[in-house]
């Protein structure tokens, strides 16, 4: 998930923060959408393997995920934008919490 958060922001570096400009630029608009649909899945995965995990907003992200593959159709730029723009960074921010909560524990398990 990490991973298609951080690819999907390298397409922002040194992009102006302006919607405008984002509803007009198809490349970018998909890789937010196949990003996303990653995501979705990734969260699938987990909550499978472990559904004690503790991803804010996961049924979101999933609902997010669906609706982008089965009602392509009715996925709006503006919708796209205000996932860059607010919801996947913080979802990054609660992806790297889950993360080093799972590094500590791993690590305080195996401790000696």
């Amino acid at each position: 998930m990490l991973d298609a958060i951080d690819d999907m922001q390298s397409c922002f570096i040194d992009f102006p923060n302006r919607y405008d400009l984002f509803e007009k630029d198809i490349m970018r608009r998909c890789v937010v959408e196949r990003k996303v649909e990653i995501m979705g899945e990734a969260i699938n995965r987990i909550r499978k393997i472990d559904s004690t995990v503790e991803i804010p907003n996961a049924r979101a992200i999933i609902d997010t995920r669906n609706r982008i593959i089965h009602a392509y159709d009715n996925v709006q730029p503006d919708f796209l934008w205000s996932l860059v723009i607010r919801h996947i960074p913080e979802l990054k921010k609660d992806i790297e919490r889950v993360i080093v909560e799972y590094e500590e524990l791993y690590n305080s398990e195996n401790k000696d």
